[in-house]
């Protein structure tokens, strides 16, 4: 599972002062999406400079990357942003959260995705921020997550019809469907895990359960708060937030309780599995000890008839009859049979 190898105690630094703690981003890139129920425009901006937006119409301004801190403090200049809000975008090992402002909301959350090759949980910080008549994000990288949101944009559903809070809406819809996705490919691997444990489970197989548990806490951390967040949207009395929104604000709520559900199922199965593995382990040591235990009993006697007629005494009965070698054989085999029927019908072999 992917993992924040640099994380660090968030620095103690002045209002204003913006320092870039994470990973490595692409190279920046912004697109301004301006619209209402009758106008759909989309631009590449080349810098924050070109930004102009006609109160008349919402807009969505996408940044894609982090690396430019000085593009970050011109979006903090050009939209009045706190200087706490500049930091935590930066700050990509930030916990989900919502902070509410004076005419803005701020929120920070994460998009998770799934290495089709590792299986491996790979996590992005998506910060988005809504004002009163769009809203902005900012995300560590390029993808198409938000592909389908734009592709809604462009065809004039209800979502051109309705305010920045319904585009709001939107978003976290789609963040909240990328972890349906997530926990399909989490349910992949799981079914590959359980066939094996069924069919042969190796050594490897204990540390495969491990590393699929630990990708199910860190699912469970990076979900959780998100629902906190969308009921703090819910229960808002934000004059920008519309009560029509927050109907749908539900639907992602209840679909956010049931991705929860999943990963509590989810982490049962694989709890499961590990007792199970532990198990057939302990039948295979057990069968294992059965075996020698009733190779050792079949043993025992003929070990001590052995051990009498090898001790070194001269007036031993046997030792000089004709056919002594011969009973020694014949004793031996009548016990030997003799168990092994007693065994079997004990069902021990």
């Amino acid at each position: 599972m992917r993992r924040n190898k640099n994380i660090s105690k968030k620095e103690k630094t002045a209002p204003g002062t913006l320092i870039h703690v994470g990973k490595e981003y692409d190279k920046q890139s912004l697109t301004l999406i301006e619209y209402d129920s009758d106008y759909f425009n989309e631009s590449k901006l080349d810098n924050l400079n070109d930004f102009i937006n006609s109160s008349s119409h919402n807009f969505w301004l996408n940044i894609d990357g982090l690396s430019n801190i000085e593009l970050i403090k011109k979006a903090g200049e050009i939209f009045n942003l706190h200087p706490l809000i500049l930091e935590d975008i930066l700050n990509t090992t930030e916990r989900t959260k919502i902070d509410f402002y004076e005419d803005k909301i701020f929120i920070i959350t994460k998009l998770l995705s799934v290495n089709d090759t590792k299986f491996e949980i790979l996590d992005e910080q998506i910060s988005l921020i809504l004002t009163p008549n769009g809203v902005i994000t900012f995300r560590e990288k390029k993808g198409n997550t938000f592909e389908n949101v734009l592709e809604r944009l462009k065809r004039g559903t209800s979502i051109r019809k309705n305010g920045p809070s319904y585009l709001l809406y939107a978003l976290l819809d789609s963040i909240a469907d990328s972890y349906f996705d997530t926990l399909e490919k989490i349910d992949e691997k799981i079914d590959l895990i359980e066939e094996e444990l069924m069919t042969n489970p190796k050594e490897d197989l204990l540390k495969k359960i491990y590393e699929i548990k630990r990708e199910m806490v860190y699912l469970r951390n990076a979900v959780w708060p998100l629902r906190n967040v969308i009921n703090t949207l819910i229960i808002s009395d934000m004059d920008f937030i519309d009560d029509k929104t927050k109907i749908y604000m539900r639907d992602v709520y209840d679909h956010i309780v049931q991705i929860i559900d999943i990963i509590e199922t989810y982490r049962d199965i694989i709890s499961g599995m590990l007792d199970t593995y532990l198990s057939s382990i302990s039948n295979k040591i057990n069968e294992v000890m059965k075996f020698l235990t009733i190779f050792s009993t079949i043993f025992i006697p003929l070990t001590f008839l052995a051990g009498i007629y090898g001790m070194n005494f001269q007036n031993i009965p046997e030792l000089t009859w004709q056919y002594g070698y011969l009973f020694f054989w014949v004793l031996s085999s009548i016990i030997l049979l003799f168990l092994i029927r007693f065994f079997k019908r004990k069902k021990w072999l």
